[in-house]
């Protein structure tokens, strides 16, 4: 081996190297060049393009493509790229912060499952649980339920707001507590945390310094894949007309809204639906770069 072999082997780091398998899937490059764009469309995108998404234009309802308005107008007259733009926001903001609930979840459970075996039994039987339960009927059930009640007490749009937000959090957390468990219950038995554990290591701070970081790899390739799936339901419950008021748009509203105008004006769910869709894909593109990014035995080769 020469120098400079093992200058560049003393200097290699675990996300040098996650980045340089990264980088050899042309899947996840595009995936995250797309979600950039998205991300900077949604969120610096209105202070470009400045148009009031609720501004009324009777006399432009209904209209197409133009270079007045570049994705039309709806049957109200507003500016359909305004709303394009604000709506995603919105679910920008549900799929992250859901993802997020429903991550600690996961990962508490899984944590608390894996390495405490008294605990197992228990927290995979009410894992069980959630996953026996029907997602879509609980979650119109427990909208609703508590609809009227979040209005009242936050308003129309931030209540509905945190009620998506927590329901789709906490049904979504399942999948996340078995991977993190099977992980958890692999690593308990590696010889660091048996050293540890024979030298009187409490055991949070075993979880918290020898396990944790080691089960993160499934953790983020969950925390992507959670954003689609957080999208994707809030979508549908706006499609079924429980989501957001109209005047509030979201990409799942604006289908539905554009549902009854699809013959008159396509382009009212092309635009929304291809943004779901883009966005949906790329996050699914960049959670399998970094699924093979994070796997040892694929970054070895």
């Amino acid at each position: 081996m020469t120098d400079m072999e093992l200058d560049e082997s003393r200097n290699r780091s675990l996300w040098g190297d996650v980045w340089a398998q990264y980088k050899t899937h042309r899947g996840a490059l595009a995936g995250t060049a797309v979600f950039v764009f998205i991300l900077l469309a949604v969120f610096l995108g209105p202070y470009i393009y400045d148009v009031d998404p609720q501004y009324l234009n009777i006399r432009a309802k209904n209209q197409g493509p133009s270079w007045e308005h570049l994705m039309g107008t709806d049957q109200l007259g507003r500016d359909m790229l305004a709303q394009v733009l604000h709506g995603g926001r919105v679910s920008m903001a549900v799929g992250v912060i859901a993802m997020l609930i429903s991550l600690f979840l996961g990962t508490f459970i899984g944590l608390m499952a894996g390495y405490f075996k008294r605990l197992d039994g228990p927290l995979m039987r009410l894992t069980d649980l959630f996953l026996a339960l029907p997602l879509l009927p609980l979650l119109l059930v427990i909208i609703m339920l508590f609809r009227d009640t979040l209005r009242g007490l936050f308003g129309p749009e931030t209540g509905i707001f945190l009620l998506i937000v927590f329901i789709i959090g906490i049904t979504s957390w399942m999948n996340t507590a078995r991977i993190v468990r099977g992980d958890v219950l692999a690593q308990k038995e590696r010889e660091f945390v048996l050293a540890a554990k024979s030298i009187g290591t409490p055991s949070r701070r075993i979880i918290g310094r020898h396990i944790f970081p080691n089960v993160l790899s499934p953790i983020m390739v969950s925390a992507t894949l959670g954003v689609a799936n957080a999208i994707i339901t809030e979508s549908a419950l706006s499609f079924l007309g429980l989501g957001f008021p109209s005047d509030f748009p979201t990409w799942g509203r604006l289908l539905f809204d554009g549902a009854n105008y699809m013959t008159l004006t396509p382009a009212r769910v092309i635009w929304p639906g291809l943004a779901i869709s883009l966005t949906v894909l790329s996050v699914n593109f960049i959670g399998d770069g970094l699924r093979d990014a994070l796997d040892p035995r694929i970054r070895g080769r």
